[in-house]
């Protein structure tokens, strides 16, 4: 991949954004880099967990729309006052790139360094869990740039921080340090400088030896919880638990349980 430096080990696929000199900003390359990895990893079953993190210190500096150089202008048919290039990238790129991470089944976790802004903020905060170095900081900048929010972050701010709170942090594009964004619930953990590297792999490590077909389950019914009533929370339970009892991950679950070991999941 052109703009995606991608490493595999144990399950755990780590995807540096790599434009270290536009500091990660997404092109449009990178959007659609970013699409064809999640399709990869959904198809992939000895992928278990995605890792997101930039190059040179700093997650992503926001959205850079502009083409490859040698790539040409995509087509657009919207109103002529448009800017074509913008508009047809938001609903094609970034759109479906933001789809397919938001569809795959397997977690995601953002790891952040320096800056996450504009897009890379929603790119962040967008992911199942997300983890900061301390004296990183998080910028929800589109107002101040004249642009309305993106990647799903209308979607995915309200529910993490509530209606309130999200539309304070999107009206006004103020930044916030990696401190307060735990605070909020928008950072899972954050770690000293010296500590980050070796507690990302700590954490994507602990996923990736979870049942792969538990933690998806978990993790789609959480999601569908936030907006289904308590009858249709618990039927969504009874049906993955169901399915989930019916697994050699169940058992190995279960023996391993018995034997006082530590369980062998296979995803099957």
């Amino acid at each position: 991949m052109k703009t995606l430096e991608v490493v595999r080990a144990g399950g755990v696929v780590t995807a540096t954004l790599n434009r270290p000199e536009r500091r990660n900003a997404l092109s449009l390359t990178m959007f659609r880099e970013l699409r064809e990895l999640a399709d990869e990893v959904a198809r992939n079953p000895q992928d278990r967990v995605l890792v997101l993190r930039g190059a040179g210190g700093t997650f992503c500096a926001g959205g850079d729309l502009t083409p490859e150089p040698g790539e040409p202008l995509p087509e657009f048919d919207g109103p002529p006052s448009a800017p074509a290039a913008a508009l047809s990238s938001i609903r094609n790129d970034v759109g479906r790139a933001a789809m397919a991470l938001h569809a795959l089944e397997k977690p995601t976790i953002a790891a952040v360094q320096g800056t996450a802004a504009g897009a890379g903020a929603s790119l962040a905060f967008g992911c199942d869990l997300t983890l900061a170095e301390a004296g990183s900081r998080f910028g929800l900048v589109f107002v101040r740039r004249g642009l309305a929010l993106d990647f799903g972050a209308s979607w995915s701010l309200p529910r993490l921080v509530g209606l309130k709170k999200a539309k304070e942090l999107a009206l006004y594009g103020d930044w916030i340090d990696a401190e307060e964004a735990e605070r909020l619930g928008l950072v899972n953990r954050v770690f000293a400088p010296a500590d980050f590297d070796a507690g990302v792999a700590d954490w994507a490590e602990r996923l990736a030896s979870q049942a792969p077909l538990a933690v998806s389950i978990i993790k789609r019914s959480l999601e569908r919880g936030s907006e289904a009533s308590f009858g249709e929370a618990l039927e969504t339970e009874t049906v993955g638990q169901a399915a989930l009892t019916a697994t050699n991950d169940f058992t190995e679950g279960m023996q391993a349980f018995l034997e006082k070991r530590a369980p062998k999941f296979r995803g099957s």
